[in-house]
């Protein structure tokens, strides 16, 4: 019998050792392009409040979270273990997104097909992330798990597992593009420090990450023209809403263009 997509979704939200989510991801994400997989119209919609977590790292207030110098080995090892925690996060986020609202009325049979393909994709770019970070770790004498980090992400993320547009709002368009404002300067900071192993791994992760972001938001203008909703207005109220800490400066302003953020969408939420 054809396993469900939802079923092998939420395979992957219930695996708790950070290597093996990333090769179940994977191997769901090839056997959802191959057509091994199916819809199940039927499915009773369970899907884990929270994801399984491994017992390392350990979670601190986001303030408790290591940060050193990138001249140093161990602070080099310090951000890319940041890094490593936030793609472990968007393993689950992808898979979530998909299995959560692969099914929300807004999604016609051909929306549906087209949704999950998107969001599994990404949950499968986001798997080769950590895999490419993980191993990256390892070569400077470290592992994920080792230092400390923060739930911040995912908490963020369950402050919208009602509403479809609320969750494409805050994680592609507020998480996810807060990364394109953000690695171009990590990148040059580890160019300066002399690390071009670890700059190239993550201008990877940041030119992948746009088409995160214009998934993100196609699919909250898609959402919101089935709503007759202007997508603009709505992004705002949610943010508002969903987000309290609001968006940050600096900002990207030409990577979140090339991912469909023209400024006017963002620009009034700024400080």
């Amino acid at each position: 019998m054809t396993q469900s997509v939802q079923d092998a979704a939420v395979s992957v939200l219930l695996t708790a050792d950070p290597a093996a989510k990333a090769a179940r991801a994977r191997e769901i994400a090839s056997a959802w392009r191959s057509g091994a997989l199916s819809h199940a119209p039927d499915w009773d919609g369970t899907v884990p409040e929270r994801p399984a977590r491994p017992e390392r790292p350990h979670l601190v207030p986001p303030a408790r979270v290591p940060r050193r110098r990138l001249n140093s080995e161990a602070g080099r090892a310090a951000l890319l273990h940041a890094v490593a925690h936030i793609e472990f996060n968007a393993i689950d986020l992808a898979f979530d997104m998909a299995v959560r609202f692969g099914g929300a009325p807004e999604l016609d049979e051909a929306a549906r097909q087209a949704f999950l393909t998107d969001w599994i994709g990404v949950g499968d770019d986001e798997a080769r992330h950590f895999a490419m970070v993980s191993d990256r770790l390892s070569e400077l004498g470290t592992a994920y798990g080792d230092l400390d980090a923060h739930d911040g992400l995912w908490s963020a993320a369950m402050a919208t597992s009602d509403d479809i547009a609320a969750r494409l709002a805050i994680a592609p368009l507020v998480l996810e593009a807060r990364g394109l404002d953000v690695t171009p300067g990590m990148i040059e900071r580890l160019q300066s420090a002399g690390d071009q192993a670890s700059a190239d791994i993550l201008t990877v992760i940041y030119n992948e990450e746009i088409s995160h972001v214009a998934a993100g938001r196609r699919w909250l203008d898609h959402v919101c023209a089935h709503r007759g909703q202007n997508p603009r207005e709505t992004f705002h109220r949610l943010v508002r809403e969903r987000f309290p800490g609001g968006l940050k400066l600096p900002v990207n302003a030409l990577a979140r263009a090339e991912a469909g953020l023209e400024a006017d969408f963002y620009e009034a939420l700024l400080p």
